[in-house]
């Protein structure tokens, strides 16, 4: 990706990552003329492929990834796919984006066998407040968890926190697995005792072992020099549920590109959960029992 600025630059990690830690959500994107964007573009899409995510990867210790179909593709997976075609499947799995009314059971099956394992729910993280939008969203769900219930796969959710909030009954009685991206996008600002993240932390952590929570994108919700008002929000996710949290890079980080680095993403983990053995169960135990790894 062609940048005046990499954050990245220089910076060397600053905890050695456990053996086969896993990102658990980034994405890919290829060259436009080949992988043409969507109609819904939220932002000026990089040209960002596996090769460059991989060497910065490398420089983290991780091994194992779950690529994210993004946004700017829409429905179309093609970029994703292919780049999932080009690694060792044993270390790979992803998550699309699809229309559960066209999809075809050849396809889906030859997704399973690439290592798909979870279906998105993506909503803007900036998108206002909007009446009637989360009961309009119910009946896909359904559908949705129908088909994910089918194949073994999860659901993976991005929503802006109201709307995480108004979800929550949902979510409670989903009836299989699914994660939900970037803490729940809760504003930093209001704190660790706003109304919705007490519910969200109570269902991460209710035992039924179904809600996952994506340690990722804290620049999407957090005003405050170097997000230190995500902390709060962290150490009481581990505190509560730590076996029920993942970690992802979210690279390449898209409009925060310039601002952002992955190490520096990296390193506030080692903040948050300053034990190794915790690191160990988000980096490498928790995505191998949610994605199937080995």
């Amino acid at each position: 990706m062609n940048v005046a600025h990499d954050p990245d630059a220089g910076l060397a990690p600053a905890y050695v990552a456990p053996a086969q830690a896993c990102d658990a959500h980034f994405h890919v994107f290829g060259p436009a003329d080949r992988y043409p964007y969507g109609t819904d573009l939220r932002y000026q899409p990089p040209y960002a492929p596996l090769e460059a995510y991989l060497a910065l990867a490398r420089r983290l210790g991780f091994e194992r990834f779950v690529f994210v179909q993004p946004s700017a593709y829409g429905l179309d997976n093609s970029c994703m796919l292919d780049a999932m075609r080009g690694m060792d499947p044993a270390i790979r799995r992803g998550v699309v984006d699809l229309d559960e009314t066209s999809m075809t059971d050849a396809t889906l099956a030859e997704w399973d066998r690439l290592g798909v394992r979870g279906i998105r729910v993506n909503i803007s993280p900036v998108r206002e407040k909007e009446a009637g939008l989360a009961a309009s969203m119910l009946p896909r769900i359904a559908r949705l968890a129908a088909l994910a219930r089918e194949l073994s796969w999860h659901l993976d959710f991005l929503t802006p926190g109201w709307l995480t909030s108004e979800l929550m009954p949902t979510l409670r009685e989903l009836p299989i697995a699914f994660s939900v991206a970037h803490f729940g996008l809760f504003p930093a600002k209001d704190g660790t005792r706003q109304r919705g993240f007490t519910d969200f932390l109570a269902l991460a952590a209710d035992g039924s072992r179904r809600c996952w929570v994506k340690l990722t994108g804290v620049y999407r919700f957090s005003k405050a020099p170097d997000f230190a008002d995500v902390a709060p929000f962290a150490q009481e996710l581990v505190a509560a549920a730590p076996g029920q949290l993942i970690w992802g890079s979210d690279y390449p980080h898209l409009s925060f590109h310039d601002r952002v680095g992955t190490i520096q993403l990296y390193d506030m983990l080692g903040e948050w959960a300053p034990d190794a053995a915790a690191r160990k169960r988000i980096l490498t135990d928790n995505p191998a029992r949610l994605f199937g790894f080995a």
